[in-house]
């Protein structure tokens, strides 16, 4: 159940990347790269959080190592996928 979630937490954070890149980009472009900046350390924090959460609460020390690795895994495919396509 928990990755189900932090794979929607996840296509969550790359919608609203695209759709605020979509709009910096008609109203603003030369804050493309401001906006980069502060998205990444909106994600990262949220990533951060949501895996302090997890690790705080997990029933067992094995599963929440697991999510924390699946978490960073998917943080780092997500910072991949969203500079390939958006640049």
């Amino acid at each position: 159940m928990e990755y189900f979630f932090s794979a929607l937490f996840f296509t969550l954070l790359g919608m609203a990347y695209v759709r605020g890149y979509d709009i910096v980009k008609s109203r603003s472009p030369e804050h493309l790269v401001h906006f980069y900046l502060v998205m990444a350390v909106i994600r990262m924090l949220l990533v951060v959080t949501v895996v302090a959460l997890y690790v705080l609460f997990a029933p067992n020390r094995e599963d929440a190592i697991h999510f924390a690795a699946i978490i960073l895994i998917m943080y780092a495919i997500m910072m991949v996928v969203t500079l390939s396509l958006r640049h």
